[in-house]
Formats: structure tokens, C-alpha cells, sequence
């Protein structure tokens, strides 16, 4: 074969990478689905896809998950801007291939051959908004993206960042239901920036290094349903009550202290990329099989009498492995959580009712 010839498969395989929109209107998609989409010299790894990838939290996740030696092939979808974001994360010298998919009649194309899906879309909160002020617009943007994930990658696992995680978690189960496709196992509301959090301010209190820390946080992701078991902190210590209250109230607004910190201008968005590409990697470590990881999550549950609920989940080549009950809880906690179950019990029903209806 001639060099010009070598020369010019070479770029179009660049290119086409990069556009794949190109191959679509030469009738050539197929060559780069599944196993095949992968340039000539990529790392072997899993398969990633970002619903929402140009947002202000897929922006930053994009990038950590472009630097995951874990992921091979990254495919970055949004309904405006991938092909900026596609070029810019592109450059980076790391083996996982990016591709990029802009628009409604691309999504199903982004989501063929995925192992793990990761829902960052829709709108951030602003000052004086609730999680549940974001409810009528994100929970059709939920909805429509789970639906082209029970067609076209049915056994991914999905990680719903999209807020209220306590209604959109509910939210893409029934839409999984109605097609089929539902597994508990594979289907996890992202709360590691909760955990993030505690780890963070509780190591503040104690003058400890945060990496050392490891605070359980259970019950959902807004207010008062988040429940930071500060009884079960690790390493173990004691804390006042004056203590426990502050560390409890700043965990629970955490979001809400970043979004009037940023004046109108976004909520927790580079905290929350980091939160979820840890997340992310906990889950692909658990599809190599890797042992004991242990992450919290918000999912599909009986640890208590609610059907979502975030607690300490083991994770493995299927998913969730096993789901972990409380433990002992004191007072303090015993109160947090009736409070938690109210909140969360009318979420999880706003969630199920939007499908249902």
C-alpha cells in the first residue's frame, strides 16, 4: 500500500473519531459500534459514556474521566457545545478515545456498547432554589435519556447525578420498568459528594488529613435527608454535641453554601465532578472485579421500609453486590432518620408518580 494512501486512513480514522457524524451520512457507522470503536493504539478498558457532557459538571468529569487508565473509549453527549468540549478533551495524552454526540438524534449512537452511563444533565441550582425547584425540567431530561438507555445499553451501569437524585433515581426505574430492562443492581443515585463532604469537614474538626477519614452518609441527597452517621466515623472518635450539630448542618447544605458562595454564577460543579469520577472509578474497579469496594449510594433498597435509600453498598462485576444494613445508630441519628424518611418518602413518590402518570 502506498504511504499516501496509509497517510489518508490514518486521518480519516482521526476524523472520524472525532465526527463521527461523517461516517453516519456515508451509511459507515456501524464500523466504529461496540468493540470496533476504538482507534488503532487505544488502551483496552471499559467503555464511558457523559449524558449532559458540556455542562458545567460534565466538563470537569469528562476531563478526570479522560485520565482514568480504567476507560478506553469515552463518548461525551449533550444537546449543545460537545463538539468544543469532544476537540478539547481529545488533546489529552491519555489512552481512553473520546468521541463526541451532539443532539437528540445522536443519543442512541452515543449510548451503543457502554459499560457505564453517567447522568450529569439538566440545570444547576441557583440561589433560593430547592432540589426540587429543578424537578419539572430535569425530571423530563431523567426520562428521556434513561429511555434510550433501556434500547440501547440495557446492562450498563447507570450513575444518575441529575438532582433531585431522590426523585430521579425513582424516575429512571420506572422508565427501566416499562421497558424491561430494570436491574436494581446496575442503577445507582451518585451521593459520594455528601460522603466527600463529611470526610472533609469532619477531618477540619479533627485536624486530620480528609484522606484518612471515611464518614458513612446515608438517606438520600437534599437536606435533612442526608444522614451523616458520625457515630460510625472512622477512625473512631467522639465529637460534642455542639460538635455534631454543626458538622451535621454543614454536611446537609453543603450544596447550598457553594451556590450563594458563587453569587448566580453555578452550583457545586468542580466538587461534584471530582465526587462522581470517584464514584465512577469505584464502579469500574468493581466491574474488574477488584475487591472490597465499599462506596454509599442512593438505590433501589430495603435496608429500611422506603425503596430508595443511600447506604454503604458493596460493588462488583455486576453492580451492586450487597447492600449493607446501618448499624447501630444513636439518638441523634434515630431522629435524623425520621426526619430523612418524611422528606425522602414524598420525593421517591413525586419521582414515581411523574412516570406513572
Amino acid at each position: 500500500m502506498q504511504p499516501t494512501s496509509n497517510a489518508n486512513q490514518r486521518i480519516a480514522r482521526i476524523s472520524a473519531h472525532l465526527h463521527p457524524s461523517n461516517l453516519r451520512m456515508e451509511g459507515r457507522c456501524s464500523s466504529l459500534m461496540g468493540a470496533n470503536c476504538r482507534a488503532k493504539g487505544g488502551a483496552p478498558g471499559f467503555k464511558v459514556a457523559i449524558l449532559g457532557a458540556a455542562g458545567g459538571i460534565g466538563q470537569p468529569l469528562a476531563m478526570l474521566i479522560k485520565m482514568n487508565p480504567l476507560v478506553s473509549v469515552l463518548h461525551l453527549y449533550d444537546v449543545v457545545n460537545t463538539p468544543g468540549v469532544t476537540a478539547d478533551i481529545s488533546h489529552m495524552d491519555t489512552g481512553a478515545v473520546v468521541r463526541g454526540f451532539l443532539g437528540q438524534q445522536q443519543l442512541e449512537d452515543a449510548l451503543i456498547g457502554m459499560d457505564l452511563v453517567i447522568i450529569p444533565a439538566g440545570v444547576p441550582r441557583k440561589p433560593g432554589m430547592t432540589r426540587d425547584d429543578l424537578f419539572n425540567i430535569n425530571a423530563g431530561i431523567v426520562k428521556t435519556l434513561c429511555e434510550a438507555i433501556a434500547k440501547c445499553c440495557p446492562k450498563a451501569i447507570v450513575n444518575v447525578i441529575s438532582n433531585p437524585v431522590n426523585s430521579t433515581v425513582p424516575i429512571a426505574a420506572e422508565v427501566f420498568k416499562r421497558a424491561g430492562t430494570y436491574d436494581p443492581k446496575i442503577l445507582l443515585g451518585v451521593t459520594m459528594l455528601d460522603v466527600v463532604r463529611a470526610n472533609t469537614f469532619v477531618a477540619e474538626v479533627l485536624g486530620l488529613d480528609p484522606r484518612d477519614v471515611d464518614v458513612p452518609v446515608v438517606g438520600g441527597h437534599a437536606g435533612v435527608t442526608i444522614l451523616p452517621l458520625l457515630s460510625q466515623v472512622k477512625p473512631p472518635c467522639a465529637f460534642t454535641p455542639k460538635e455534631v450539630d454543626y458538622l451535621t448542618n454543614r454536611i446537609q447544605n453543603g450544596g447550598t453554601e457553594v451556590v450563594e458562595a458563587k453569587a448566580g454564577a453555578g452550583s457545586a460543579t468542580l466538587s461534584m465532578a471530582y465526587a462522581a469520577v470517584k464514584f465512577a472509578d469505584a464502579c469500574l474497579r468493581g466491574l474488574r472485579g477488584d475487591a472490597g469496594i465499599i462506596q454509599c449510594a442512593y438505590v433501589g433498597s430495603q435496608v429500611i421500609e422506603l425503596p430508595f435509600f443511600a447506604s454503604k453498598v458493596r460493588l462488583g462485576r455486576n453492580g451492586i453486590e450487597e447492600i449493607f444494613p446501618l448499624g447501630p445508630l444513636n439518638e441523634y441519628e434515630r431522629d435524623g432518620l425520621e426526619k430523612a424518611k418524611k422528606e425522602l418518602a414524598e420525593s421517591i413518590q413525586k419521582g414515581i408518580s411523574f412516570v406513572r402518570k
